[in-house]
Order: C-alpha cells, then sequence, then structure tokens
C-alpha cells in the first residue's frame, strides 16, 4: 500500500470533506497513516449522506416499534409492514435534490430507480410510486427548466419501468429557486416468507455483483450530497449518474426470481457510495468480512482505478450474498435475463473489509468502522431559535383587510400554481400502468393500490406544508403527520406507518438546526398520536444555494410519506360529489383563522405568520370518528380542508362530474377566513339524507362537533349567497394555470 511520495494524507482527507478529528479517529481505527484509497472509502462513508452524523441523535428518538412493523427503521434497504394474509408492504422515499439541481432529467429519474431497488432487493415487487417536489419561483427560466426535466426523468424513467405513479404533490417558493427537492416514494408487496435482508454471513459464501457494469459517474455523488450548492456545482457534473430503466426492468425480473428459491442469504442495492456501501454495511450487520477483488468488476470504461470502482454510483447494480454450492442457479438465472452476474469475492471470518486489484491488496478497513451505528462519527450540533419565529408568533389577523370582492380572491387563489391542479405534472406520467392502482378513476385524498388476491388495498400519501414547519417546526411537521394521516382516513383507510425525506439546510447552521430539532419532535409526538412508527426514509441537508456570496436555505420540509391498510374496498371512499341532494357538512371546528395560509402568503403578500389552528387531540379525535363512519357507509365522499381552504375542498369535489353546491357559513368571524384559511382538522363529507340522523349520532357520541353547510345541487358554487360562477368555468382556472406557466 505504498503512495506516491507527494501524498499528503491530511490534506488529502481535508480535500475529501474529512475534519481533522475525523481523519485521526481514521487513523486510529486502522493503527496506521491511510492510503488514497482507504480515505476515500471513509470519505464517503462518514459524509453526511450515508453516515447521519448530525441528525442520528435525534432520529433515534422517533418512534419506531409497531405491532406490525416487521423491519424497523435502519435494519433494512426499507420499512416492512405486515398487511396480512401473509403479506408485506415494503415502502420507503428518499430525496435526489443535489442532483436534480445539476442535471434534473438524469437526478430526478435515477432517484425514481434507486428508490425502486431498495424495495425490490427485499424481495418485493413495486406497485406504486409518489413524489414530492419542490421548485422555486415560478416565472422563473430556471424553474420552468428544473421543473421539464425532473417531471421528464421521473416519467420517462417510471413510465418504462411499468409502475404507476399513485400520488404526489408540487409546491413553489422563492427559497427553491437554486436547490429544488426531488422526493421520490416507492411502495411494495411480498410475501412474508419471501423478505430478502441485506446481510452478509457465512464464511466462504460467494459475494456476487450483479446488473450493470460499473462506469465513472457518481463517484463522490455521497460527498457531493452533503455539502452546499455553489455557483461551482455544475463542476460537480460527474457526481450525477445516469440510468437505464429497462435494464432496472430486467434487475426486478432477476431479484425476485432468485427470491423465490432458497439460495441467497441477503441482497442490497449499490446506491450511495456504490460497492462500499454495500459490502460494509452488509458485512457490518452480519458480522463478518469480505474479500473483495476490484479487477473482476465488469467496468465500462477500461483502467478504472480501484477508488473509483469502490465509489462508483453507477445504476442497476446490487450486491449478492449467495450460499455457497448454489452459484450455478444465480448464474442461470440471472444469464436467463442477459444480466451481468460476477463472482467478485468471498465472505470472511471477523469483520476485516479487502479489497484487491490483481491480487495487490489495495485497501482493508473494519467494517463497522464505517457505517452507522459503527464507527462513524456522531455529533451533537448546537441550535438556538432564529429572530424571526417569535415575530412569527406576534402575528394578529386583525391588521388584514378583508377583500370586499370575494370573488376576486377565489379566482385568484385557484389559478395560483400551488393550488390549481398539477395535471401538466401528472399526465406525463402513467398511472395505469399495472392495473392495479384504483384511484386513478375514483380520485380520492390518497393514491389507493389493490391487493392482488384479497379485499384489500393500500392507501398511500406524501405530505408537507413547509410553509407550516417554517412558522412553528415542531407543530408544522406535527400537521404534515396529521395531513397524511387524514388523507388515508378520508380514503377509507387505517394510517399504518410512516417513512420520512429531512430536507433542511446546513446543519452548522444553528438556526436551521433548530428547525430540524423541532421537526423531529412534532413527527415523534404526532406519530405517537396516531400509532404511525417511522420506518425510516433519509436526511438531506445542505439545501440552500450560495449564490454570489449569500446564502439561502430553502424552507423546512420534512416530507411524509404514509401508507394506510383498507381493510375492505367496500371503504374506498372519493372525493367526488356524485350526485345532487347531498347533505355537506364539515366535520370539525369552523375557523376563520388565516395564518399561513395560501391565502395570506400569496394573496396579502404576508410571509410572516404563525402556524394555523392546530390541537393534536382534537385531530386524532376527528380521525377516529371519520374512520368509524367510513367503514360504516355512511359516507358518500369525504375531501380534507388544506392548501386553498374550504373553496379549493368544495371546488374539488364537485369537478368530477361538474355537480354544484350551495352552502351557507353562518359562524362568526371573518368570511374570508372561512373561505380560504387553512386551520388544521377539518374534513368536508357529502351524506345522503337516509343516512344524515345516523351519522349525527355518531358523530355526537364521538363529541367530534360538525356543521351543516348545504346541499349539492345545480352547476355552480355558491356561498352566502355570493355566485362564484360555473364549475366548468372555475375548473378551466383551476386546471389551466400551471399549462400556462409552462407555456
Amino acid at each position: 500500500m505504498s503512495q506516491p511520495t507527494d501524498y499528503s494524507p491530511e490534506e488529502t482527507a481535508k480535500t475529501l470533506g474529512l475534519l481533522p478529528e475525523e481523519y485521526s479517529q481514521v487513523v486510529k481505527y486502522l493503527g496506521r497513516i491511510p492510503n488514497f484509497t482507504e480515505l476515500s472509502i471513509y470519505s464517503v462513508m462518514w459524509s453526511e449522506h450515508c453516515s447521519y452524523k448530525n441528525s442520528i441523535k435525534w432520529l433515534k428518538t422517533l418512534p419506531k416499534k409497531g405491532p406490525a412493523i416487521l423491519a424497523e427503521a435502519g435494519e433494512e434497504n426499507a420499512g416492512l409492514v405486515d398487511i396480512g394474509d401473509g403479506l408485506a408492504c415494503a415502502f420507503k422515499i428518499e430525496s435526489h435534490n443535489h442532483p436534480s439541481a445539476i442535471e434534473p432529467y438524469q437526478g430526478a429519474a435515477t432517484g425514481v430507480g434507486g428508490i425502486n431497488r431498495d424495495i425490490f432487493t427485499m424481495g418485493a415487487r413495486p406497485v406504486g410510486q409518489l413524489n414530492s417536489l419542490r421548485f422555486g419561483d415560478p416565472n422563473s427560466e430556471r424553474t420552468k427548466w428544473l421543473l421539464k426535466g425532473v417531471v421528464k426523468g421521473i416519467g420517462d424513467y417510471g413510465n418504462s419501468f411499468g409502475i404507476p405513479v399513485i400520488g404526489g404533490e408540487v409546491y413553489f417558493d422563492e427559497s427553491y429557486n437554486q436547490n429544488p427537492l426531488v422526493n421520490a416514494m416507492s411502495i411494495g408487496i411480498v410475501e412474508t416468507h419471501k423478505t430478502i435482508s441485506a446481510i452478509s454471513e457465512g464464511p466462504g459464501n460467494p459475494v456476487f455483483i450483479v446488473g450493470s457494469s460499473t462506469g465513472k459517474d457518481g463517484i463522490h455523488g455521497a460527498t457531493f450530497a452533503s455539502g452546499d450548492l455553489s455557483d461551482d456545482s455544475a463542476d460537480d457534473l460527474p457526481s450525477v449518474q445516469v440510468g437505464d430503466p429497462f435494464q432496472e426492468k430486467l434487475l426486478l425480473e432477476a431479484s425476485l426470481e432468485i427470491a423465490d428459491t432458497d439460495c441467497i442469504i441477503g441482497m442490497q442495492d449499490m446506491g450511495a457510495a456504490g460497492i462500499t456501501c454495500s459490502t460494509s454495511e452488509m458485512s457490518a450487520k452480519g458480522e463478518c468480512g469480505m474479500d473483495i477483488y476490484l479487477d473482476r468488476v465488469p467496468t465500462r470504461q477500461k483502467n478504472m482505478l480501484p477508488f473509483e470502482i469502490l465509489l462508483s454510483e453507477s445504476q442497476e447494480r446490487m450486491l449478492v450474498v449467495v450460499k455457497k454450492g448454489r452459484e450455478q442457479e444465480v448464474l442461470n438465472i440471472f444469464d436467463k435475463w442477459d444480466l451481468n452476474c460476477v463472482e467478485i469475492g468471498v465472505v470472511t471470518e471477523g469483520n476485516q473489509l479487502r479489497y484487491f486489484m490483481d491480487d495487490k491488496l489495495v485497501a482493508e478497513a473494519p467494517a463497522d468502522s464505517l457505517v452507522l451505528g459503527g464507527g462513524a462519527p456522531v455529533y451533537e450540533r448546537e441550535y438556538t431559535e432564529p429572530a424571526y419565529f417569535a415575530k412569527a408568533q406576534a402575528f394578529d389577523q386583525s391588521i388584514v383587510k378583508q377583500p370586499t370582492d370575494l370573488k376576486e380572491v377565489a379566482q385568484f387563489l385557484i389559478g395560483h400554481v400551488n393550488i390549481a391542479s398539477k395535471r401538466w405534472v401528472t399526465d406525463q406520467y402513467d398511472s395505469m400502468v399495472g392495473t392495479i392502482n384504483m384511484s386513478t378513476n375514483k380520485l380520492s385524498d390518497a393514491g389507493i393500490i389493490s391487493i392482488k388476491g384479497t379485499n384489500k388495498a393500500i392507501a398511500a400519501t406524501v405530505d408537507c406544508n413547509a410553509r407550516y414547519v417554517y412558522a412553528n417546526p415542531e407543530e408544522g411537521c406535527a400537521m404534515a403527520v396529521a395531513e397524511a394521516a387524514r388523507n388515508i382516513v378520508c380514503s377509507g383507510g387505517k394510517p399504518a406507518a410512516i417513512t420520512n425525506c429531512l430536507n433542511f439546510g446546513n446543519p452548522y447552521s444553528p438556526e436551521a438546526y433548530w428547525q430540524f430539532v423541532g421537526a423531529i419532535k412534532g413527527m415523534s409526538k404526532a406519530c405517537l398520536a396516531f400509532k404511525t412508527p417511522v420506518t425510516g426514509g433519509n436526511v438531506s441537508f445542505y439545501n440552500q444555494s450560495t449564490i454570489d456570496g449569500k446564502t439561502v436555505p430553502v424552507l423546512p420540509t420534512p416530507t411524509i410519506g404514509m401508507i394506510g391498510l383498507i381493510e375492505s374496498k367496500e371503504h374506498i371512499t372519493s372525493l367526488a360529489i356524485a350526485k345532487t341532494g347531498l347533505n355537506l357538512i364539515l366535520v370539525g371546528e369552523h375557523s376563520d383563522d388565516i395564518s399561513s395560509s395560501q391565502y395570506l402568503i400569496q394573496y396579502h403578500k404576508e410571509q410572516l405568520s404563525k402556524s394555523p389552528n392546530f390541537d393534536l387531540d382534537k385531530e386524532v379525535q376527528m380521525q377516529s370518528a371519520l374512520l368509524a363512519i367510513i367503514q360504516s357507509g355512511l359516507v358518500s365522499a369525504a375531501h380534507d380542508v388544506s392548501d386553498g381552504g374550504l373553496f379549493t375542498t368544495l371546488l374539488e369535489m364537485t369537478t368530477t362530474y361538474g355537480i354544484g353546491v350551495e352552502v351557507n357559513i353562518s359562524a362568526e368571524g371573518r368570511l374570508d377566513g372561512f373561505l380560504f384559511g387553512e386551520s388544521q382538522s377539518r374534513v368536508m363529507v357529502a351524506i345522503e339524507d337516509d343516512k344524515l340522523d345516523q351519522f349525527k349520532k355518531e358523530m355526537e357520541k364521538a363529541t367530534v362537533p360538525f356543521s351543516m353547510l348545504g346541499k349539492s345541487k345545480g352547476d355552480s358554487i355558491k356561498i352566502n349567497d355570493i355566485n362564484f360562477g360555473t364549475i366548468s368555468n372555475l375548473y378551466d382556472t383551476y386546471s389551466n394555470a400551471l399549462h400556462k406557466m409552462m407555456s
């Protein structure tokens, strides 16, 4: 392991992003001066992206246990929840923010590919995808370029791979101008006895690399994702991987075929840090070592150096540990699918990872010294309440003048891209491939996937209102969990568990870290309240841009991905009003609160206010009562009140069939707040006349407030004798806003 005469390990470590104290710890673990390849290994494995060194202290406080949880957070490639009938649901959400900021098409596409691999390496077949996207100023040409590239990347990869997109969200704010957020979620179904673990064990068992050949794309991608974006970030373009959905489809089928055998010890996707990550994490979990021969790895370029092979993040690759003597079965399966399947190493006694090139030892390290929960550093960062927070709490909505023309306000809001239909985006996704998406023709608050061979379905959603989190991180993140649960319940499901994608600024900024800590606290209390354990996800720090010397952090965006179980498909509830004469009822407390609403932010240009009214206990009580009446067959339609307020909720309930509503709001307070405010814990339901008495009895028994607002009738939205227009005209504004922006 000799070095060039000009090799300076301390300077090299600094260049690779290792802190001086981290370099000293590497020397201590190895008992000697590391060579360049070893420093490269530690730099990626101890990067924020792989080690969570600045977040793990707080992540450990999240609730992770539950009776249906089959794999707790951090144990496997994805979360795993028992859904009965011998089946489990695997699901996870991850970010691909930095790559998408530099090369939006491939950045988004490979994000979709990577999260799907996390699902099928567990033996689960992916059945649905969701995404949560954030972009900057909608009038900016850069925003339009990023949006076009990201949406096309997601659509092209997902459509080619053959998995339907069942839900998602898109939001615009200037804080995301340079650094968009691209969070991708995937869901899969697996028979519980066929799950595959990401583990290596059994000395003498062979280690295979399968899938695509290894190239130079993505080298140091994990390090790239662990720093700020700047004017020079385009120079890091080689860190962005290139995806091939058709190759991934073959890899999926081959992986599920070997899952049907009993010849596999363990399997793991090669995501961030490539071979380095999969060999170290699988070995550390199995308390064993590996000898890996890098010259055997199929490569796309000649003369690749050891560190390039180890750190490459080329897509559509996995590491598989096979039972000794069963090699030919695996080779035959991958040969059938015309994929690489090459034995590159062997499991060994002890915990040492040894990497060879042409029979020469080029790097060596203890596996447990590299990984999260082992030797990777753990930091406790300081955090400080920012000055803006006190100002936000002091917000008094009485200073906001009520407009005289509410029709003009409604037109403005439903024509704003943060509230308007996202058809321009969703039309580019295939939502019907696989014939199991049940929410395309029967719109509901959550995406719904049929579980074949049963009468059950999975409901899934992604939610986060970053403006709420900015106003109050703890309450705002609790609201994100509550909204996700509300969407599941409105669709007829019982919330089961969450995954998360925690998008924040620089962890070394005390103000940014304060937002992160508050969000974790809010997530914890909400998940405990809803009995939805956290099964995993990822943390994405450094989501901010250094432009012309000025640092601009994004709004704190802890995206919540949630799944729920619909026990009977008869319980599936649409948000659409399908007939006239239905009673329109607001479940939950009436409120004229306009804090942090899109109405306040976009129409009145008030950027700073407190978070909306929210009481977690009342939210849990309301959702429990709502699910009971839905499962009793009393509800014809249900839709939660969220962005855009009650008016937007009513519009979205009427557009499918063009059936209007006549509503009367008699509560005291400001009418603009009742119509456009975003106070939480409210759901609009439509109830048949013959079920109304039973509905009232059930709600009164549950002590949940409700308000009779009106009936479905006509072809317009009429509120307190104000005719806001016909559904067709309102829908024209609502459905074309994003198209106009992108034209």
